[in-house]
């Protein structure tokens, strides 16, 4: 029931966020990006079991764990980016926030081009 926990703490976060907010806003802010992070750090804390169940896919399946690494990758950075993305557009720096998300594009791109050239040679020796 760790969702229970989350929505408690950011159902928390946000009412005292808004109960300061007409006093002092700058507060508001901050109280909202420290449930943001304590969330994102609850989250981090729980994907240590998920890498296990991947370790035992990849034993399973004898999946290249290059290919793997790079899903992860990839994974890694749109939550990252999400997250970092949400609390910027929340504070009011939504360019910011746009250049977050376009970096992370550009990552996901560069981290993508060798499994794209994986398949490539695939498709070459397959034809």
């Amino acid at each position: 029931m760790d969702i229970l926990k989350i929505a408690v703490l950011a159902v928390s976060g946000v009412l005292l966020a808004l109960l300061l907010k007409q006093v002092k806003p700058e507060y508001s802010t901050m109280i909202s990006m420290a449930a943001c992070i304590c969330i994102f750090l609850y989250m981090l804390s729980k994907l240590q079991a998920v890498f296990g169940y991947l370790d035992q896919m990849e034993a399973l399946l004898s999946i290249d764990g290059v290919y793997l690494d790079t899903i992860l990758k990839m994974l890694g950075i749109t939550y990252v980016t999400q997250f970092a993305s949400d609390i910027c557009r929340d504070a009011g720096y939504s360019a910011v926030s746009s250049q977050i998300e376009l970096f992370a594009r550009i990552s996901i791109l560069f981290l993508s081009f060798p499994v794209l050239e994986a398949l490539v040679q695939m498709i070459g020796e397959a034809l």
